[in-house]
């Protein structure tokens, strides 16, 4: 009809029908996401420790060595100590004087009437010094002895009795071999009950005291020694006192594998005379002798020894003939050179007198002398010092 216009016809929009099909294809589609998921998460966290905790494998069997050295530890340890050394130090405009911390090191308690046993350098110059147990008490100390040619010393706190358990028991000198296994026990850097385990690398060598004299017979060992480990026992694998850490050879100052100890034949000889006077007696041979003139002597005649300068009347060494040094008819004649003692080699005075500590009152020694170009040996009854 005219007049009208009409829009074209549009069907209606019905919604098609999905097939069985199509539902299980989306179904498949979904699980493979998951499962996609779960295995890139797998591979993303290969390789990375779990999150759960682990399950914890049943302890196994301690080795036989293993379990002596946590023995032997356990039972010494409680005897080791950690020194600290005060100094005092003024304020130069209140005039108070503090005292302050100068230094650490190791030691070990001898008996149970509180006598420690340490390095004399660890307490050399101090003003004071502390003792702290193994159970972390600490106490004040006295300085009862010192002997600086061996380089011990020995300090004494008031503590009760049974808090002063004795290192347990001392060896022997002769009993030892290069190859065996040692301990040595104290607090390298000031970390306490420290346990370094080596072996015995030589034995009968000779190092310096911090008195500048020989030190015979001294322990090389590769156990650990760091600084604060002096004074400090070291021990053998029954747990005996075997020496006491003294020095490390090291250019940097630690530890190198090369450490030494005092021998404890020569702790067991000292220890006691401190603990008992405060000093050591030594015997005394009644000759004179000059070290300054000895090595100048030594120097020009390329022969090595101790130089009998002097022999004091009514001592051990007149009765026993050695020959002083004299002036005869505007020359010098010189007296009888020491250069053996029992065997052992004398180079100078300072290892005649290091040699003649080993021995007491009363002993008799063998001395070799050169006199006039030739070797005499002159057995000497040993005399007490100061007689």
């Amino acid at each position: 009809m005219e007049g009208y216009s009409y829009s074209p016809y549009t069907p209606p929009h019905y919604p098609r029908r999905r097939g069985p099909i199509t539902g299980v294809l989306v179904g498949v589609l979904l699980i493979g996401i998951v499962i996609g998921a779960l295995l890139f998460r797998y591979v993303l966290n290969r390789g990375t420790p779990a999150v759960d905790p682990r399950p914890v494998a049943p302890p196994t069997t301690m080795a036989s060595d293993e379990q002596l050295t946590i023995d032997l530890f356990k039972k010494v340890s409680p005897s080791v100590v950690y020194i600290t050394t005060l100094t005092q130090r003024m304020n130069m405009w209140t005039r108070n004087v503090t005292e302050i911390p100068q230094g650490t090191g190791s030691g070990f308690l001898w008996d149970d009437a509180g006598h420690v046993v340490t390095n004399f350098h660890v307490v050399r110059g101090a003003s004071a010094a502390k003792v702290t147990l193994a159970d972390h008490s600490t106490y004040d100390a006295t300085l009862v002895g010192v002997a600086p040619n061996q380089d011990l010393a020995v300090l004494k706190i008031n503590a009760p009795r049974d808090k002063l358990p004795k290192l347990p028991w001392v060896g022997r000198s002769s009993d030892l071999q290069v190859g065996q296994k040692v301990f040595a026990i104290g607090d390298p850097f000031g970390l306490d009950q420290t346990l370094t385990t080596g072996i015995i690398s030589a034995l009968g060598r000779t190092i310096e005291s911090v008195a500048g004299t020989p030190i015979d017979n001294a322990i090389q060992t590769d156990a650990a020694i760091n600084p604060g480990n002096s004074g400090g026992p070291l021990l053998d694998s029954s747990g005996r006192l075997i020496g006491v850490n003294t020095a490390i050879y090291s250019p940097s100052g630690a530890s190198a594998g090369i450490g030494f100890a005092i021998p404890v034949d020569n702790v067991n000889r000292i220890v006691p005379q401190l603990i008992r006077s405060g000093t050591v007696s030594r015997p005394d041979l009644g000759a004179v002798f000059d070290e300054r003139l000895n090595q100048s002597i030594t120097a020009r005649t390329g022969i090595q020894g101790a130089l009998v300068l002097g022999v004091n009347e009514n001592s051990p060494a007149a009765a026993a003939g050695l020959k002083p040094t004299q002036r005869i008819g505007g020359q010098i004649v010189l007296g009888d050179m020491i250069d053996q003692l029992n065997g052992k080699d004398v180079r100078s005075v300072a290892e005649l007198n290091a040699l003649l500590e080993r021995y007491a009152a009363g002993d008799v020694v063998k001395l070799r002398v050169l006199r006039e170009g030739e070797h005499v040996e002159v057995p000497v009854t040993l005399g007490k010092e100061g007689r």
